[in-house]
């Protein structure tokens, strides 16, 4: 009898010290600790949800006692880190372009432009699509995480084709080497994710 229970304590000691063992040796975890403190990982906001060569895309977070207006404070947010995304990389393609062409009047030229594609991406935020939508219900308040995205040929057909529409633009403008340079800095855009 004592040899029965002698080796069920040995059995019972092996599992115990197999369980400490196995989960020390645990997978990745979400969340992970430095000197800084614990970083975790927000949901609709990882490197799927960043702008690509692509697709300009932007995330964003809302919090109310109140599911409706946890989404809305999503969206908004998601909507302006996409316009100002958009925004920048405009205001860079734009500058780089009014570098590499001669035109009349630049400063005109560029305030002119400048005005249009704020037009456009104004538009364009009417027409955002929801790639990540996801809510959490902590302490009764609801928590929404969403990710938006507007094409960037999209974008970049309705800038043409506004300014297309534009006689003063029109003349200035060089199809071919805007979306070379617009090409250029969303590849960079890309290469900036983390």
């Amino acid at each position: 009898m004592k040899k029965l229970e002698l080796t069920k304590m040995i059995i019972a000691a092996v599992v115990i010290v197999g369980a400490f063992t196995l989960a020390s040796c645990g997978g990745k975890k979400k969340a992970t600790k430095s000197v800084l403190g614990t970083e975790i990982e927000l949901p609709c906001n990882d490197v799927d949800y960043h702008s690509t060569k692509t697709h300009f895309r932007g995330t964003g977070q809302g919090e109310s006692t109140n599911q409706s207006m946890s989404k809305q404070k999503a969206n908004t947010d998601a909507n302006a880190n996409l316009a100002a995304g958009i925004n920048r990389t405009i205001k860079t393609v734009s500058d780089r372009y009014r570098q590499d062409i001669t035109v009349g009047e630049a400063s005109e030229f560029a305030e002119k432009f400048e005005s249009m594609t704020r037009e456009v991406v104004n538009q364009e935020l009417n027409n955002v699509a929801i790639v990540c939508s996801k809510t959490f219900m902590k302490d009764g308040k609801y928590i929404t995480y969403v990710a938006v995205e507007v094409a960037k040929d999209e974008l970049l057909n309705n800038i043409s084709n506004k300014i297309s529409k534009d006689d003063r633009l029109r003349l200035d403008y060089d199809k071919m080497k805007f979306e070379n340079i617009f090409n250029q800095e969303m590849e960079k855009l890309a290469n900036e994710r983390p």
